[in-house]
């Protein structure tokens, strides 16, 4: 059984410390695939970041590190100060073991301070990419936030808490199989309720006497950034009206009925198209990536690469191709 410690920091978001485990849970159940998850601290008890704050007891201490095939540091409080000198010793000792290091967003920084980054590509969270590059010079930081794996170093933004370096993982040492049995048992039911979304905005249509040519102007203009105003003059209604006729036919205002369509459209988009998410957010109406990321991550709990990468990886398994003689 491998062992997969997890460097447990004051600050560190909960979901930082509970992803490793529901994944590895989720492998375990999919594929009986086994790790044991060691939660290693430098002190006794540490406590986890705002808004979820706690006072968590480690069950190990950093001697923990020893003998794992992996560490994860994760983000935490004081990651872009100096780490404690026992905690750069213990990563470079796990290091010098063989150990793989997996750094979730900003606890690059702290794999950084120990000089093992140097001359090597990493990532963090976007905002503090240009911080991360600054700081460390020797790093050649990657700004897009996607993991990043160089030698038995994987870095990452921390999408999810991690999820997708621990799925990285997995892949490393179980394959592409294991990972998409993974992927299944973790998002299939997010996929399912995404998949009943467009039920949900087809009998809000049909129930929207009066509004079909309106909502069909919606659907094939989400690209341009429309506005209450230039939604109510197409359907020559006062805006208090429209909100209204729309609250009572959808159970939506026009504005939230506009971000479903969005969404949906965004949806086909990644799973239909190889478009890159920039173009999938431009077509889709959103601002920006960011944007499209911030609202779709709300809607179905994945970030719009993690949600392609699980449908395709389901879609692949489920019709596999036939052995070609």
């Amino acid at each position: 059984m491998s062992v997969l410690a997890l460097l447990a920091l004051d600050g560190m978001p909960a979901h930082q410390l509970s992803t490793p485990g529901m994944v590895l849970g989720a492998a375990r159940d999919s594929s009986r695939i086994s790790y044991e998850l060691r939660v290693c601290a430098p002190a006794r008890t540490f406590t986890t970041g705002a808004p979820a704050a706690m006072t968590v007891t480690a069950p190990w201490g950093l001697a923990g590190l020893a003998g794992a095939a992996a560490v994860i540091v994760p983000g935490h409080a004081d990651a872009l100060g100096v780490p404690p000198a026992e905690v750069v010793a213990a990563l470079r000792a796990a290091a010098e073991r063989g150990s793989r290091l997996l750094a979730v967003g900003t606890g690059t920084f702290t794999l950084a301070a120990t000089g093992l980054l140097d001359g090597r590509r990493a990532t963090t969270t976007w905002q503090h990419a240009a911080e991360l590059a600054a700081r460390h010079p020797r790093v050649v930081v990657d700004p897009e936030g996607a993991p990043v794996a160089d030698g038995p170093f994987l870095t990452g933004a921390g999408i999810h808490g991690g999820l997708d370096l621990v799925l990285a993982l997995i892949e490393r040492d179980h394959g592409p199989r294991v990972v998409a049995a993974t992927l299944r048992h973790l998002l299939r039911p997010l996929l399912a309720e995404a998949s009943s979304a467009q039920e949900e905005i087809d009998r809000g249509i049909a129930a929207t006497a009066g509004l079909e040519p309106t909502v069909r102007w919606l659907e094939a203009n989400l690209h341009r950034p429309l506005t209450l105003t230039d939604i109510a003059a197409h359907a020559r209604l006062s805006v208090r009206s429209l909100n209204r006729r729309f609250r009572d036919h959808t159970g939506h205002s026009p504005l939230q009925y506009l971000l479903h369509a969005r969404l949906e459209r965004a949806r086909h988009l990644l799973e239909d198209t190889d478009e890159p998410v920039e173009r999938v957010a431009e077509r889709a109406g959103f601002s920006s990536p960011e944007s499209l990321r911030r609202h779709f991550r709300r809607a179905t709990g994945a970030v719009p690469r993690a949600y392609r990468t699980a449908h395709r990886k389901a879609r692949r398994t489920e019709n596999p191709r036939p052995h070609q003689r």
